[in-house]
């Protein structure tokens, strides 16, 4: 709660917390409502009808800074195959991430893990994003490198379309196991070679992966009285 004067006199008024920030039951309706500018849309959860330009990744041009030559000249070395592996480079918010070749993300992996001048040793996390619609390799599988010998991070990305197999990693970096787990439960993404490739999240019966974009968000039931809400989409919004 906050303090303020009243309108009338110097009486402290009561607000609660966050009351004028654009809450969807405040009166009048503020400016701001919708996460991301998005209203007038019924959906209180504020994505409704988003639509965000994907801007074009490039490739960036060298110097990257910091450490980032270092990676690639080290991985440049040590890989005979670089040429062939590696799509693109790009640093963007202080960031390097090496678009790598689905076909070629073992071996890669296996290199950044195992030279003396990279020691990548541990996979933190494994993820995905889907580009439905902008990509016709709508798959992104996102690698998250770290370096505890130099205290480095280093993204790897490949992407394929609907159906693809990726080749797992699991062999060079176990801790990846129950991550493609993850990723196959929610995405459907099937990577070749796993040991244990079921799902994680979901009940084995379940239909469907829930992070794919074209996933209905279907409602919630309630017990109470059969009374289901909504999804966001559906929803009423009040003001």
């Amino acid at each position: 709660m906050s303090i303020r004067p009243g309108t009338e006199g110097d009486i402290p008024v009561a607000v609660p917390r966050g009351a004028e920030l654009g809450a969807p039951a405040q009166t009048p309706p503020s400016p701001d409502k919708g996460m991301f500018g998005v209203k007038g849309t019924g959906d209180v959860s504020g994505f409704g009808r988003l639509a965000r330009p994907r801007p074009a990744v490039s490739d960036s041009p060298r110097p990257y800074g910091g450490y980032f030559d270092d990676v690639y000249d080290a991985l440049e070395e040590a890989y005979p195959a670089f040429s062939e592996a590696i799509e693109k480079v790009v640093v963007d918010r202080a960031e390097l991430t090496l678009h790598i070749r689905p076909e070629r993300i073992m071996d890669v992996c296996r290199v950044m893990r195992d030279d003396e001048s990279l020691r990548f040793e541990l996979c933190s996390s494994v993820d995905a994003v889907d580009y439905l619609g902008s990509d016709e390799r709508r798959f992104h599988i996102a690698y998250q490198l770290t370096s505890m010998t130099y205290r480095r991070r280093v993204r790897l990305e490949v992407a394929v379309a609907d159906g693809v197999p990726v080749p797992t990693v699991t062999s060079v970096y176990p801790t990846a196991d129950w991550q493609e787990r993850e990723v196959y439960d929610m995405f459907g993404v099937v990577f070749a070679g796993h040991p244990n490739l079921t799902r994680i999240l979901m009940p084995d019966d379940w239909e469907g992966h829930p992070q794919r974009k074209d996933y209905p968000l279907g409602g919630v039931p309630v017990e109470y009285k059969g009374a289901e809400i909504p999804p966001p989409d559906q929803r009423r919004v009040y003001q």
